[in-house]
């Protein structure tokens, strides 16, 4: 099958690989960049598992066919924000508000939590459930992620 090389930015840094036309970005970023947060669970874009930040909004990268990227591109995976303090204020109220459980859910609800901070530093009970809507949580701890992300807009303006 014909390979197609691709150059994109991934976490700040230019890469390049050869994919195959049908190869989703999930799986490049998987086995070929060894990156495993982002998770593939449902592999039709509704659980929101596998969810990366393209050109700084959130995508499904199962969805996301990896020969479609171009050099502009920029994918940032959570272990690209692992430095980031907002991450960390995300990944710390995660842990505080115990909404954490099987933590399947939890790369690609932190990826959609850091967007909506990123962009809302003060957002109400619906922008969040708004945010989240396209990811699920196998273990229904829905309460918990929202009280996390509410807690991590909180601790953000309070370091300002």
């Amino acid at each position: 099958m014909a390979q197609i090389k691709i150059s994109f930015v991934l976490n700040g840094n230019r890469v390049e690989a050869s994919v195959s036309p049908e190869m989703t970005l999930l799986e490049l970023i998987r086995r070929d960049f060894r990156l495993t947060a982002a998770k593939e669970g449902c592999g039709k874009g509704e659980c929101g598992a596998c969810t990366v930040l393209m050109n700084n909004e959130p995508v499904n990268s199962c969805l996301k066919l990896a020969a479609s990227l171009v050099e502009s591109d920029e994918v940032i995976t959570i272990e690209g924000l692992d430095k980031d303090g907002l991450m960390q204020t995300v990944q710390q109220a995660f842990i505080n508000e115990g909404a954490v459980q099987c933590g399947f859910c939890i790369p690609g609800m932190t990826m959609t939590s850091y967007h909506l901070l990123k962009t809302n530093s003060a957002p109400t009970e619906h922008d969040i459930k708004q945010a989240l809507s396209g990811n699920i949580c196998r273990c229904t701890g829905y309460r918990k992620i929202e009280a996390a992300v509410k807690k991590a807009a909180e601790d953000r303006r309070n370091k300002k």
